[in-house]
């Protein structure tokens, strides 16, 4: 699948090293101290600029992809998994969001659906570029726009049925290392903020040693996918050419 990485400025000899130039995309701005929402917004206008309907977003620190299937989670070495999700999600109308769960949110001893309607999505996003929405604030962006998504009454897809292996927050350094996270009180900034821009669902508690923002997704129980065509609930099996080998990592 071919893909493009954007970057700042200041970031260009480096990942140029590593991926070459020709797959780069500078930004004409560097250093803004808004995180990652200028690039994120940068990325969502060159998409619309290049007469994309939909675009991905990726954290830069995803290690690896699985497929989730009888309770194993084998590496996906393969641009399928994208493909299954985009025609998946295009069979309805009103997703305007979805993307892979965090590998380490689906533990293969529990039983869990292929996928999860009306949640946060994070980190491996496919969005709907006519959403009239876009990246705000400085934190917690992805769960602010999963739930403006929602309150629209549009709806949200969260695949169990591929990953994303996402390094731990603090755990590689670049991206929002210092510029994002490094002044905070136990991240309280970080759930205050959200607490702020949605007070109706949002609350502050503190677990595990630190702030969390907690989310009450129930408002959005009722929000129905609806069908493109009836014809699509039953469209049979299909791999989209993907094979488990002996030696995958479960």
């Amino acid at each position: 699948m071919k893909h493009v990485v954007v970057v700042e400025p200041q970031e260009y000899d480096a990942y140029k090293k590593t991926i070459g130039g020709d797959r780069l995309i500078v930004t004409p701005f560097s250093n803004l101290g808004q995180g990652s929402i200028p690039v994120r917004n940068f990325v969502w206008e060159h998409s619309i600029e290049c007469g994309h309907k939909k675009h991905w977003v990726l954290d830069d620190n995803i290690e690896d992809f699985n497929r989730l299937n009888r309770n194993k989670k084998p590496s996906a070495r393969t641009s399928a998994i994208f493909r299954a999700a985009e025609d998946f999600t295009d069979r309805f109308e009103n997703v305007d969001i979805s993307g892979f769960n965090y590998y380490s949110f689906c533990k293969a001893t529990d039983a869990v659906p292929p996928f999860y309607a009306n949640t946060r999505v994070y980190s491996c996003i496919l969005i709907n570029n006519k959403m009239s929405f876009r990246w705000r604030g400085r934190f917690n962006e992805d769960t602010d726009l999963s739930l403006r998504v929602l309150k629209s009454g549009k709806c949200t897809i969260l695949f169990n049925a591929f990953l994303c292996g996402k390094v731990t927050t603090m755990r590689m350094k670049g991206g929002n290392t210092e510029e994002v996270y490094g002044d905070t009180d136990d991240r309280r900034e970080f759930a205050e903020s959200l607490r702020r821009q949605h007070p109706d669902v949002v609350k502050v508690v503190r677990k595990f040693g630190r702030w969390h923002h907690q989310v009450n997704y129930k408002p959005f129980k009722d929000n129905e996918l609806i069908l493109k065509s009836p014809s699509l609930e039953k469209v049979g099996n299909d791999e989209y050419g993907m094979t488990l080998c002996a030696d995958s990592a479960n």
